[in-house]
């Protein structure tokens, strides 16, 4: 019995790639930003190796690391969560998926809107705490519905769970979600429920994302194909539409994402465990709050030695990224910046470092060699590099 744990620290960015500037980048290095504050305290991840990568100069790299790490280039063209996550499975996306930083097109809504018998307020590039308190007063008199976008491929609907029940705005993301093909591919259409009185709302728990289908196969369809489970921790599942997925457990930040692990880590299957911990950008990259971003990373450097613990002879463990979100620059929206690659186990090569990587696939490609799963995705296998055999 194999099992990976493959944990996505959702935009944990380690600084701007060589293209960082055609996407308004420059200078980005989230990773770098979360350790100017004095909240940030990463010693188990130091020991491992996260500052022995490439690149990677915000703290003292170790003598003797006692993972293998690498720094991986994003090959795709986005700087997304649904492209980084598809291009980890094994997906290189040759074009992004589209934006709308003027709103979406008239006539796209107007079917929309005949659709859930609720016309549409906003229709613009928005942030979402500051949406509901421009829009909110407005949807909870009209009953419309709170349609807005950003720098990412998103078509986000919010509304106040007493005005629309949750099940009903999942129905309409659903309506959106058929809509929106072709060129208006989105990555992601986004439920956003919220509760409150005016000018106090807030937004809920019971976010849901309705992702496209991969474009391809991927290391998860490869997987569980071959008889493997492939458990779901956090917004995988959504990420992947469910797709080749076996097990699916969502959770309601990154603490219960991190316990979750940890419980998998007691627990007998053969296969991936892919967890995503979301609050990085969703808390604190798209709020620029460096203080909080330092925080969560140093509650999951503090979760590290038991998640060690509990890998058994032949368990490895990932940590990785999607894109980057750096929470000291003027931009709310992710960065295009490298992401690190850590590989801890009792099988792992201590202090193998692995230069800088062409692509994120190569982590799906490795993971499919570990299973002895011939490959069907982009990236390269770096099996033999990182394993004592």
């Amino acid at each position: 019995m194999k099992r990976v744990f493959l944990m996505v620290l959702d935009s944990v960015g380690i600084g701007e790639m060589p293209d960082a500037a055609q996407y308004g980048d420059a200078g980005s290095n989230t990773l770098a930003a979360a350790s100017t504050s004095s909240y940030f305290s990463m010693p188990n991840m130091q020991k491992l190796g996260l500052f022995n990568i490439d690149g990677v100069e915000c703290r003292p790299a170790v003598d003797h690391p006692s993972a293998a790490f690498a720094r991986m280039t994003e090959v795709s063209k986005g700087k997304d969560t649904t492209i980084g996550h598809w291009e980890i499975a094994g997906i290189a996306s040759p074009k992004p998926l589209p934006t709308y930083p003027d709103g979406f097109p008239k006539e796209l809504l107007d079917v929309f809107s005949s659709q859930t018998g609720r016309k549409v307020l906003c229709n613009k590039p928005y942030s979402g705490t500051e949406v509901i308190k421009d829009y909110g007063k407005e949807h909870v008199e009209t009953g419309a519905l709170i349609v807005y976008t950003s720098a990412d491929s998103v078509f986000q609907i919010a509304a106040h769970e007493s005005v629309v029940p949750v099940e009903e705005l999942y129905r309409y993301c659903q309506i959106a979600r058929k809509l929106l093909t072709g060129e208006h591919s989105v990555g992601r259409v986004i439920a956003r429920p919220f509760t409150g009185e005016y000018p106090h709302y807030t937004r809920t728990t019971n976010r849901h994302d309705f992702s496209l289908l991969p474009p391809s196969t991927t290391m998860l369809d490869q997987l569980s194909d071959n008889g493997f489970d492939v458990v779901a921790i956090g917004k995988i599942y959504d990420i992947f539409a469910g797709r080749g997925i076996t097990e699916a457990i969502r959770t309601g930040g990154n603490d219960e994402g991190i316990a979750r692990t940890i419980e998998w880590t007691k627990r007998d299957f053969n296969g991936l465990c892919f967890i995503n911990l979301v609050d990085f950008d969703m808390l604190y990259g798209h709020r620029n709050d460096v203080e909080g971003y330092a925080k969560g990373l140093t509650t999951v450097d503090q979760a590290i030695p038991e998640i060690l613990a509990g890998l058994r002879e032949d368990d490895l463990l990932m940590i990785t990224a999607d894109h980057g979100c750096d929470p000291s620059t003027p931009s709310t929206d992710h960065s295009r910046e490298y992401t690190p690659w850590v590989i801890a186990g009792p099988k792992v090569k201590s202090g193998v470092n692995l230069g800088t990587l062409p692509t994120f696939a190569d982590i799906g490609a490795t993971i499919l060699d570990y299973f002895g799963v011939k490959s069907e995705i982009t990236g390269t296998s770096r099996l033999h590099e990182i394993l004592n055999r």
